[in-house]
């Protein structure tokens, strides 16, 4: 059995949010091993899934591979987990870290070509609006909707990115130093998309390589009206914001 104190971290640390994750987080995290072996680290930072994901990922950390966990008592939302984790990360000296959702809508075999392009970019977005990205399984509006969202966020807040949504991406904790991540209160898409402005507003370099996104075939998806609104709102915020500094 693995002895967690005799292993030096990894250079990058993977963090997954989990919400009632128990039917795919065992094959997320045995996936992404096989890709990435002694490349990553992962963390899960669980909300009190009543499901019993903890109890799993519990297991998971007194096995071959290094698996740890951050348990929530309740739900508070992706963009306060992942700010637990780039913390999480930050105290403990990873050099890079990557965000990806626990349903397998990101295939975690991608996960060492962000790490890759990371070498020469501050921040790498897995798009599935470049070349070669690519969208499985949703319906005419939802993707009208994200491609709108998208191009509202390009054209309003300045930069090229075509894909700042998606919540499959890695960032090098460098990029994150010079964030204030205490300021940070965004949730869903805006959180993606506030990250991706901050890290533009910073000078930081961005990349964009292509995924193939698969919508979940099991649980319930986490998009709704509300995040959707709230995205929409900020972005317009943000806009106003930055043309009022210039």
């Amino acid at each position: 059995m693995r002895d967690p104190e005799e292993r030096a971290p990894a250079a990058s640390l993977v963090i997954v949010p989990t919400y009632n994750e128990l039917d795919s987080i065992a094959e997320v995290a045995g996936r992404l091993f096989e890709a990435a072996g002694d490349q990553v680290d992962l963390l899960v930072v669980d909300d009190g899934s009543p499901d019993g994901t903890a109890e799993l990922v519990k297991q998971m950390t007194r096995g071959p591979h290094p698996v740890h966990l951050i348990q929530r008592s309740h739900k508070q939302g992706l963009g306060t987990a992942y700010v637990t984790g780039f913390r999480w990360a930050l105290e403990r000296g990873y050099e890079n870290v990557v965000e990806m959702d626990a349903d397998l809508s990101h295939d975690p075999a991608d996960v060492p070509r962000l790490l890759h392009r990371l070498q020469d970019a501050d921040l790498v977005v897995g798009s599935r609006y470049v070349p070669g990205g690519r969208i499985v399984n949703w319906g005419l509006v939802r993707r009208a909707l994200s491609l709108a969202g998208n191009l509202y966020a390009r054209l309003w807040l300045g930069y090229g990115v075509r894909d700042s949504t998606s919540g499959f991406r890695a960032y090098k904790t460098a990029a994150l130093q010079r964030e204030e991540l205490e300021g940070l209160r965004s949730e869903g898409y805006s959180f993606q998309i506030e990250m991706t402005r901050r890290i533009h507003l910073a000078g930081g370099e961005i990349a964009e390589v292509p995924i193939t996104f698969v919508e979940r075939a099991k649980g319930k998806s986490k998009m709704s009206r509300r995040i959707v609104v709230e995205a929409m709102l900020r972005v317009t915020l943000w806009g106003l914001q930055d043309r009022f500094r210039r």
